[in-house]
């Protein structure tokens, strides 16, 4: 066996991406410390409370549950052992904004049904649909996520080969979806999940079908406690192997290499002297921020070039009673969101027909909210980098409200109790990242899998990265993979072999 027995390692950012790799670094033996800049940890999966109310912050689907199993099975335990989950029916509900509606369930026969409303032959079409999808996220998972593959010679090896083969790799979803249904309401349906990767219908590639495995298979849940409940049980985790966590510690600086690092912050501890150092810290802001120019793997001009998943403007709302046309998670989408896509990523503005994304957990979870009241947020994705002044906020937030008014029927403006705005310069501030992108960079065809950042940097002997800039890529189930990745490269680099023990009769 291996083990990092005495490697101090520190881990910057308290995300899942910080969080996981944690966890697998101190399974191995390593003393490690978090450092998180906010006042909590979780990173984009804070958590807001107020006057009886509270909200994620970020991240509200809990998808994917095998990872969460699967990580948790590493340590022998299980997700059980940190908190419960409720399978959401519907997992979501759809207004479209000319007055249709339709609910997304655990039935397929139901859902099946409800595709032949729109097309004749689209119940057959889902079904082998969400046949290729589950075959892409087995084959996928197994080999290309789970695995990681950092190098272009890694995917060039005849059991990757052996394993692409009948699963689609490239070109666009929006190609890929119109393969199967020709009904624009069924399209969107089958891709919305790619506002959970960053991307558009037209610049996402088809492997990320798979998502409609996650979606309509393997099912919505809400952990008990929320997304926030779960950031518990990953600190939990931690503790009970030895990890310590530092809140209210920015990282200022990085200085020196494997073996003897500085980390300097505006903590109450102002340096760590590490021998390893992992960031969870926004990829960008790591290599601009921390590190002194001639250590940096990019440039300027790299970061300038990427392609930015969207920001987003957020409303957190305490109302007065039921918002009984709601579900736990609904989606309000205009017809054609086609213009909505291109105020993100081809001309950027305010969309002014936006796409939007409502989460409800006081349906599911009577402690978020006081009694007699509901709790919910609004989420409506936007270009980075948008001026969101203090009176664009205040234009934009009585905008998003008429249209929820107008197109779920539910009329929250005289029922405010308790209200938030978040937005592109509060993501920017609150999580140093680039542009105030919400996610990370999107998942294009040129963003993904060996083109995504590297786990190991590659100017710092001794600097690691995880989280969402690196394989596997955005979304809480991949960053918490991502954390596996960048352990085990870690590990590999620096473990000592340990002889296995052994016992005797004597």
């Amino acid at each position: 066996m291996t083990e990092l027995s005495g490697e101090r390692i520190v881990v910057i950012g308290g995300g899942f991406g910080g969080l996981s790799t944690a966890c697998y670094l101190a399974d191995a033996g390593a003393e490690v410390e978090v450092l998180e800049k906010n006042e909590q940890l979780g990173g984009r999966a804070s958590r807001l409370e107020r006057d009886g109310f509270r909200f994620d912050m970020g991240p509200s689907w809990y998808l994917m549950p095998d990872v969460f199993e699967r990580f948790f099975s590493n340590f022998d335990r299980s997700p059980a052992d940190y908190y419960s989950l409720t399978h959401l029916d519907p997992h979501y509900r759809i207004f479209f904004k000319d007055g249709d509606s339709v609910d997304i369930t655990p039935d397929l026969e139901r859902s099946k049904a409800r595709f032949e409303e729109y097309e004749p032959g689209a119940g057959e079409a889902l079904e082998e649909y969400l046949e290729e999808s589950r075959r892409t996220y087995e084959i996928g998972m197994e080999h290309f996520v789970y695995t990681d593959r950092p190098r272009l010679r890694d995917w060039v090896d005849p059991t990757v080969l052996k394993n692409a083969r009948g699963i689609t790799l490239i070109g666009s979803m929006q190609d890929h979806v119109e393969g199967y249904f020709s009904h624009p309401k069924l399209q969107q349906i089958m891709q919305y999940t790619l506002v959970f990767l960053g991307g558009s219908p037209n610049n996402t590639p088809a492997l990320y079908n798979l998502m409609s495995h996650v979606d309509f298979n393997l099912g919505v849940y809400y952990p008990e406690g929320g997304i926030g409940g779960v950031v518990d049980g990953f600190v939990s985790l931690g503790e009970e192997l030895g990890v310590t966590y530092h809140t209210d510690h920015p990282v200022t600086a990085i200085e020196g290499r494997r073996g003897g690092f500085r980390v300097e912050t505006d903590g109450e501890r102002d340096e760590f002297l590490p021998d390893l150092v992992v960031s969870d810290a926004d990829y960008a802001h790591t290599e601009q921020e921390l590190l002194p120019p001639e250590k940096r793997q990019y440039d300027a001009e790299y970061w300038e070039s990427r392609t930015y998943a969207p920001s987003a403007f957020l409303i957190y709302l305490g109302v007065e009673g039921d918002v009984e046309e709601l579900a736990h998670h609904t989606l309000v989408l205009p017809t054609d969101w086609e213009e909505h896509f291109g105020k993100i990523f081809d001309k950027p503005a305010w969309p002014d027909d936006p796409a939007y994304y409502l989460c409800v957990p006081s349906k599911t979870d009577d402690t978020v909210a006081p009694e007699g009241h509901s709790n919910l947020f609004v989420l409506v994705p936007i270009a980075p980098d948008l001026d969101d002044s203090p009176t664009v906020r205040e234009w934009y937030r009585d905008l998003v409200l008429d249209d929820i008014a107008e197109n779920t029927g539910v009329d929250l403006r005289d029922r405010i109790v308790l209200e938030e705005l978040f937005s592109v310069s509060d993501f920017a501030e609150r999580y140093n990242s680039v542009r105030g992108t919400a996610l990370g960079m999107a998942h294009t065809l040129r963003q993904t899998a060996v083109f995504r950042p590297p786990h190991r940097s590659k100017a710092v002997p001794g600097l690691y990265f995880t989280g969402s800039y690196t394989t596997p890529g955005i979304g809480v189930p991949m960053c918490v993979i991502s954390g596996e990745h960048t352990a085990n490269a870690v590990i590999e680099d620096h473990a000592t072999d340990v002889p296995e023990a052994t016992t005797s009769d004597d």
